[in-house]
């Protein structure tokens, strides 16, 4: 929506979603290296934070916009020196430390601070940072995430709880038994099912499958959790793709696992689909269908047009890629799949005939996880053995709890 009254000069700008909010909330985040990255485009529904991180600065949900980097960051500028003349003469601590924030805004507009980070954290999910087919890892960044119960709440969606009912008798889940739990359909609203069942997947561990479809829009979402306990390495699976039945072969990719295709030019971040268990040809038009509709739909005016926003040269480059990931899930070339996931959780079905021997085009290796990693999983302030000490008065966690 774009106003703009000629008598006083007042202009309106907004940015409201047509859709409705997604099954997850979305993270992005952007580490600029130059001044092309201040021409990303953005869009910024009425329910996203944004953050400059080396600034310290967030900007809290209000109005939807479509711009870009640059944009974002000038209107900071120029809200925060709004009345900073006034701040001067009544408020002189308040004056030095906003002075502070602009002066380093002010550099990073003008390409003097490089690298610096921005990132948009939507709950509704609808908020976009647009990536670029040359960024390397660590540049461009997304993430899904369940939202809590608050911000449930907030987006208007009622928080539903799992029955207990069909347990055994230790209160577990039974495998290979369906469970069906009430939930509201974030497509429409309506109410709909959530069905989830407990498999085994041989010479793997059991997971938890989980689907959603509503009958009256025809929303479906899928997605599978694993269980155990945290693995004291990770683990990294190359598969080697070289005929039809490769593209055949099961997968399990959990939310932690990291998906790279190098000849494609593929890099799918931890977070991003969720955890799926499906076939590699099924993982790949995943990816395909989801990130066509982000670079070509998002802000285009017509399918496949990439509309306004993509210039001639950026849609020459994407096309490019699309077309090289048709050719693999066709399986018209060979290329690798690299899945590397912290937790261990992911799986891909070995062809050998005796599973437990090795298969000549999957490889897997163990690791050490990284101290970022470590960090990112919440794994260096987890206590499993003496989490009881410390509580006050010589009590232990188990008392203060009662």
């Amino acid at each position: 929506m774009s106003f703009y009254c000629d008598k006083c000069g007042f202009r309106n700008n907004e940015v409201q979603p047509a859709g409705t909010v997604q099954p997850k909330g979305a993270y992005y985040e952007l580490r600029l290296t130059s001044m092309a990255d201040f021409e990303r485009q953005v869009i910024k529904s009425d329910t996203a934070t944004v953050k400059f991180i080396e600034l310290d600065l967030e900007v809290p949900p209000g109005r939807g916009q479509l711009t870009n980097i640059e944009g974002l960051l000038t209107q900071i500028v120029d809200d925060l020196s709004e009345g900073q003349d006034e701040r001067k003469e009544k408020a002189p601590e308040a004056y030095a430390k906003i002075e502070e924030i602009l002066d380093k805004a002010r550099k990073m507009l003008a390409g003097e601070a490089f690298p610096f980070r921005v990132f948009v954290d939507d709950p509704a999910g609808n908020s976009f940072i647009a990536p670029d087919l040359r960024d390397g890892v660590g540049k461009w960044e997304k993430h899904e995430y369940l939202r809590t119960a608050e911000q449930n709440a907030a987006l208007g969606l009622a928080d539903t709880a799992a029955t207990t009912a069909g347990l055994d008798e230790n209160g577990n889940i039974i495998p290979d038994q369906v469970y069906s739990f009430p939930a509201t359909c974030p497509g429409c609203m309506h109410p709909c099912t959530t069905n989830m069942k407990m498999v085994d997947i041989p010479h793997f561990r059991q997971v938890v499958l989980m689907n959603t479809t509503c009958e009256d829009c025809g929303y479906k979402s899928n997605d599978v959790k694993t269980g155990g306990e945290v693995p004291e390495k990770g683990k990294k699976m190359t598969l080697r793709v070289k005929t039809a039945e490769d593209l055949s072969r099961d997968i399990l990719k959990s939310e932690s696992c990291t998906l790279e295709c190098p000849e494609l030019k593929l890099l799918v971040q931890p977070g991003t689909l969720g955890g799926r268990f499906t076939t590699v040809e099924g993982l790949l038009t995943q990816v395909r269908t989801d990130l066509h509709n982000q670079i070509f739909e998002a802000g285009g005016s017509g399918a496949g047009t990439g509309g306004d926003s993509l210039s001639s040269e950026e849609r020459d480059r994407w096309t490019k890629f699309f077309d090289d990931l048709d050719s693999a899930i066709r399986g018209e070339r060979e290329f690798t799949v690299v899945l590397t996931d912290p937790m261990a959780s992911s799986y891909v079905q070995s062809l050998a005939d005796d599973p437990s021997q090795p298969d000549d085009q999957l490889t897997i290796e163990e690791y050490e996880r990284t101290e970022e990693e470590e960090e990112e999983l919440g794994l260096k302030d987890m206590k499993v053995e003496g989490y009881e000490e410390g509580a006050p008065n010589g009590t232990s966690a188990n008392d203060e709890s009662k």
